[in-house]
């Protein structure tokens, strides 16, 4: 894992700034402070921050590459797995290795079989740059579920991209403003996908590729995708059948991916909750090593929230070395403003903060990479939403007692999730009930929270967007052939991993607060061999009445103790801040500091009223705890847009790049 970045020009002529890529590496030093690399020919200039995990030679595996003949250029950040089944055919074919690199593959895929034949070879999470000097393109690809991120942006006669927002920010051609429907959606929390909260500023979207190609002085820029999560039509599906054939093969998949992903020339550990997810991972993975896996758990002080001793459980049935990182309530608030600078987004629950503390303790004990339980509940149908989906749009054949179990079942979920992970009230979007066929639960509580947004917005910017429908601009971004004719419970989860999973779970649960300190994650839940045999799972194997995970669970039924096999979901989540006097208090100070009458005139994004009457709201003697954890986030939100602006608007961002450039000694 790194940090990557780079530009071209559509002058061909036109000189590269050295300087500019070494700040551009340096402002992301988090990703990689293992060392730092660039290149340039011909108008399109890369640079590169090394985290080292696989070919700790500094020399020798220093980034960019580039080929033998000096036709192409390659900057990646992530991790390959099974390169070196391929490395050692590729050999056999006659090429000629340099380092023992992962990435290296790339450099002699692409000459034989051409990028798209290239693509499905690659199997991992990454985001890399690659640069054909004889075709004088540019191909920007991200993997398939965008673990890794990549961003773009076009500048006068030329396109910047990067790992990180600030890596672009860094660029002295590149502006800096918000996009009025992208603060927006930051106070709502769920963003369009492929999208950012800045004007100008866009994502490669997972499975995605673009293709930059300078013809004639100009840019030609297309996007295409190479892969989707593409579950079978509704009147293919094939039968349960047995279900042990499910089982096994569930089992099979998973522990492949494990057992690639404990690969590396450092040592490796796992994330632990009480969750079937990391429990899985790690049983997996103590199965498969020679020796104890060091286990990271974080343990809360609120014991609604704190998962440890069932976390603790599982790591003595596993053998592993557990090492619990309590944190307070308090605490968290204290980082909230740093963890913004690495997520460069707004979150609704200070979990993210957690998150960025623990991986500064794993890098602390001298672990650079941890294996996560990310994506399970995407495969396998395990959040709250999906069951009421399931049961709302996908059950019309239930008998009556089987239905009166089933709502029941929903009654008793409702009173753990609603305000959270569920709307108080159901919540319809006609855009997203026309593309989707309903609106999908996921996305219910954050349209509940849009309904707020326009009272707190600056009020020529809520002027501006007087009309603008957030569910719509969703539904706009979902594509209709990837839902056509498929069942609930596949749409439902589709719409989740391209909106809930990329746009938060994966970002300031995963990679940036990860990254923030230098540490990998590995999620073997998202193998893309494995997703693609998840989308076979009948409903059935992925929610079976009250079991939701169903198939998982009887894979993992031996690894697990007993009362992780029977535990139903619970969200791990950070306490929020209304739970807690302490943690108020601390939201307060942020407030008094942030959501000033000055402050909120200085970004002119917020309205003060507006501000202020929502805090009213949370603080008043009628307001449920389902009201105050809805109002928790979207005060996090507030708190966010201002903490941006002070980051990447107020702040000198190419400044500070140098800056940062100088203080570390790197130089072209």
């Amino acid at each position: 894992m790194c940090g990557i970045a780079g530009y071209i020009y559509a002058d061909r002529e036109r000189p590269i700034d050295p300087e500019t890529l070494v700040a551009m590496a340096a402002i992301q030093y988090h990703r990689g402070p293992d060392g730092f690399g660039w290149r340039a020919m011909e108008g399109v200039g890369f640079s590169h921050a090394r985290l080292s995990i696989i070919d700790l030679n500094q020399n020798r595996g220093r980034q960019p590459f580039e080929s033998a003949d000096g036709k192409l250029m390659l900057t990646k950040n992530g991790e390959l797995y099974d390169y070196q089944r391929i490395r050692a055919e590729l050999t056999a074919d006659g090429a000629r290795f340099l380092t023992k690199s992962d990435s290296e593959i790339v450099l002699h895929l692409y000459p034989r079989l051409g990028l798209d034949s290239t693509l499905p070879h690659l199997r991992g999470e990454f985001a890399f740059a690659l640069y054909d000097r004889e075709d004088e393109r540019l191909m920007l690809v991200r993997d398939r579920f965008g673990i890794k991120p990549l961003y773009w942006t076009e500048i006068g006669g030329g396109l910047v991209f990067g790992s990180e927002l600030k890596v672009l920010f860094a660029h002295p051609e590149v502006s800096r403003k918000f996009d009025p429907a992208g603060v927006y959606h930051q106070l709502m929390q769920t963003m369009v996908p492929g999208s950012t909260a800045f004007a100008g500023v866009h994502q490669v979207r997972p499975g995605h590729l673009l293709d930059i190609k300078r013809r004639n002085g100009r840019l030609q820029i297309t996007e295409r995708k190479y892969w989707d999560m593409d579950f079978p039509l509704e009147s293919e599906r094939e039968p349960v059948g047995k279900e042990s054939r499910w089982i096994e093969q569930t089992r099979d998949g998973l522990l492949r991916a494990v057992q690639l992903r404990l690969e590396a020339d450092v040592p490796v550990g796992c994330y632990l909750s009480g969750g079937i997810d990391s429990c899985s991972i790690l049983g997996l993975a103590a199965a498969s090593s020679q020796s104890s896996i060091k286990a990271f758990t974080i343990g809360f002080d609120s014991d609604a929230y704190d998962e440890s001793p069932i976390a603790t459980e599982m790591a003595q049935a596993a053998g592993a070395d557990q090492d619990i990182m309590r944190l307070s309530s308090d605490h968290l608030y204290d980082n909230f403003v740093e963890t913004l600078w690495h997520t460069e987004r707004t979150i609704y629950n200070t979990l993210g903060v957690a998150k960025l503390l623990m991986s500064r303790h794993v890098r602390d004990v001298n672990y650079k990479v941890v294996l996560t339980g990310e994506g399970s509940d995407e495969l396998f149908g395990g959040y709250p939403a999906f069951r009421r989906d399931l049961f709302l749009h996908g059950l019309d054949h239930l008998a009556p007692e089987e239905r009166l179990e089933w709502e029941a079942m929903l009654a008793e979920q409702n009173k753990l999730f609603k305000g959270a992970m569920l709307a108080e009230d159901e919540i319809t979007n006609p855009e997203l009930d026309a593309r989707v066929g309903f609106t999908p639960s996921c996305l219910q509580p954050w349209l509940a929270s849009a309904e707020r947004v326009p009272e707190l917005l600056n009020r020529d910017m809520a002027a501006g967007l007087r009309d603008y429908d957030p569910g719509a601009a969703i539904a706009a971004e979902l594509e209709t052939d990837m839902l056509k004719n498929r069942h609930p419970l596949d749409k439902a989860q589709y719409v989740w991993i391209k909106t809930m999973l990329e746009g938060q779970i994966l970002t300031w649960g995963g990679d940036r607060v990860d990254m923030a300190n230098s540490m990998e994650a590995r999620p073997p839940f998202l193998d893309h061999h494995l997703a693609e045999f998840a989308t076979t799972l009948p409903p059935s194997m992925r929610i079976k009445g009250r079991t939701e995970k169903y198939v998982l669970r009887e894979a993992m039924k031996g690894l697990l103790p007993e009362t992780l096999y029977k535990r139903q979901k619970f969200a791990f989540m950070a306490p929020p801040a209304h739970t807690d006097p302490k943690k108020w208090q601390a939201v307060q100070a942020l407030a008094d500091a942030y959501l000033s009458d000055q402050r909120i005139a200085d970004s002119g994004l917020l309205d003060a009223t507006g501000v202020k009457n929502l805090f009213a709201m949370h603080e008043s003697p009628d307001a449920t705890a389902a009201t105050q954890n809805k109002l928790d986030a979207v005060i996090n939100h507030m708190l966010g847009v201002q903490i941006l602006h002070e980051h990447f608007i107020a702040a000198d961002v190419p400044k500070l790049a140098r800056q940062r450039a100088e203080q570390l000694g790197w130089r072209p």
